[in-house]
């Protein structure tokens, strides 16, 4: 685990409710050296992968996705809750503890054949992503990664991706 970075990561017991210990990454954004070592770290990565886009999911996602397309020259592409993007979409929903959610994509922002790797900021159960990789395969994109800035490794989400190199710069084994 990286200790540096772990140590910029503000740990809120209880919240949102009681036994969650929630991970505030805007103490390592708010660092101009934890943050330029988190997309750093993500560029080492996928530097030679050749990627056309790069997808996140609002909104933390996207704080972590922009600089990183940058950095690698590739485009970026959000992929946001419903009725938020102003173009034509696809919609995907997926399973919530209690209901289900959706998110969506502009039917424009892959073509078929690029390379693409999907950033955010966190890995928990892994819903979000699955649903975000299903859209980008949906519109004939080629998934090269998952990238995350965390994990949480006890939730076992590497599980239901098991069809996609998954990386996280920190992972979390328990609560």
């Amino acid at each position: 685990m990286n200790s540096e970075l772990i140590t910029s990561i503000r740990n809120i017991p209880d919240f949102p409710k009681k036994g969650i210990v929630f991970r505030d990454i805007t103490t390592l954004l708010k660092d101009p050296n934890a943050f330029a070592q988190a997309i750093d770290t993500f560029y080492e990565r996928y530097k030679s992968e050749r990627i056309a886009k790069v997808i996140s999911v609002e909104s933390r996602g996207f704080i972590l996705g922009s600089p990183l397309a940058y950095k690698l020259g590739a485009g970026f592409v959000p992929v946001r809750k419903p009725k938020k993007l102003p173009a034509e979409t696809i919609k995907e929903e997926y399973a919530l503890e209690y209901g289900t959610d959706s998110l969506e994509i502009h039917v424009d922002a892959i073509s078929k054949g690029e390379r693409v790797l999907i950033v955010d900021d966190l890995l928990a159960t892994g819903g979000t992503i699955l649903a975000t990789a299903k859209l980008v395969e949906r519109l004939g994109g080629n998934i090269v990664g998952l990238a995350f800035l965390i994990e949480l490794s006890f939730l076992k989400a590497r599980e239901r991706l098991s069809n996609y190199d998954v990386f996280s710069i920190i992972n979390y084994d328990s609560e």
